[in-house]
């Protein structure tokens, strides 16, 4: 063999043999509305156990759903999550975002979540960007572009929202109704922006109740936590009252940002749109371009959420149970 032969192969072999872990991670930013449902709780704990994440922070978002003043309350379940059901002593700085949307599109709300995404963003590059990833309301993402336009050249925002690439926002689409204004400076603004829609997510992330057992019940401390979650809101919104009916599923929404990536979907590119008041696309003459995720392998990112959890479980130390009480999706 010769020695440039002898070297390429040495080199691929210290290269392969490198764990995942200790190769180059993706800087994130997470932007979650924690409390005001279920899907927002799986989301922090699949991103808090995935050691590809660099995780830089993880900010709280407003909803109609929580309790006033809202930024303040979801940042309180935020801390509960990471500090309490997942045990973690040392963890990413957790920020507090705005409690209201936007009242005027051109004037940014203040919060310590803007301040902290500013700030961090300006240690990228738009050959190197932190990917801020919101599956709440943009309130904070619209706000810090409100602020420093300069920002849309360092990140690239990852969002689950809208209903799919060609129907805008009508309709159940929770996240974008709550601060529409805030979805218009982001589309407007020309950010890089990836959107995993409500019908991708519906087609792929929906889990049955019995699947959702099967995978969560006797899964630890944290697997048990999530499933009590998942069945709480099952029984008071999904299933029919006074009817054994158990065949309607439930979506785990926001693990969509999560799946892109890992590398766990398919995309289509298409224009981007200007979004309407009334929530619906209008085509504009434009060169910028929105990535739009059409399929999850979804049966591939639960097996990769499921391994890292467990791998988390048996690493640390999170106690015999999680801690008992009210659950974080603030159901009485």
């Amino acid at each position: 063999m010769q020695p440039s032969s002898k070297f390429l192969c040495l080199a691929t072999l210290l290269l392969v043999s490198i764990p995942a872990a200790a190769q180059k991670r993706i800087p994130v930013i997470l932007s979650t509305d924690v409390g005001n449902e279920i899907d927002d709780q799986w989301a922090i704990v699949y991103l808090l156990v995935s050691p590809e994440f660099d995780v830089r922070g993880i900010a709280s978002a407003h909803a109609p759903s929580i309790a006033a003043p809202a930024g303040r309350v979801s940042y309180l379940i935020l801390r509960d999550i990471v500090e309490n059901r997942m045990n973690m002593l040392v963890h990413p700085p957790l920020l507090q975002g705005a409690d209201v949307p936007l009242q005027d599109p051109s004037i940014p709300r203040e919060s310590e979540a803007v301040d902290f995404i500013l700030e961090e963003s300006r240690k990228f590059s738009s050959e190197n960007r932190l990917n801020v990833l919101t599956i709440g309301a943009f309130t904070d993402m619209a706000s810090v572009i409100l602020r420093d336009r300069s920002v849309i050249n360092r990140v690239r925002v990852i969002d689950m929202g809208f209903r799919s690439w060609d129907q805008g926002a009508q309709g159940e689409e929770y996240n974008i109704q709550n601060d529409p204004r805030a979805a218009q400076v982001v589309l407007n603004s020309g950010v890089p922006l990836v959107v995993g829609a409500g019908q991708v997510c519906r087609e792929n992330l929906r889990l049955s109740l019995d699947k959702a057992r099967v995978m969560m019940e006797n899964r630890g401390p944290i697997g048990k936590w999530l499933w009590d979650e998942f069945a709480a809101w099952y029984y008071r919104f999904i299933k029919p009252l006074r009817k054994e009916d158990f065949t309607k599923p439930w979506i785990i929404w926001d693990t969509v940002v999560l799946a892109y990536l890992l590398g766990m979907t398919e995309e289509k590119t298409y224009p981007r749109p200007e979004l309407q008041d009334n929530l619906t696309f209008r085509a504009r003459d434009t060169k910028d371009t929105v990535i739009w995720i059409t399929d999850v392998d979804e049966e591939r990112m639960w097996s990769d959420f499921l391994k890292k959890l467990d791998h988390y479980q048996r690493t640390h130390h999170i106690g015999v149970s999680a801690p008992t009480g009210r659950l974080t999706s603030l159901l009485p």
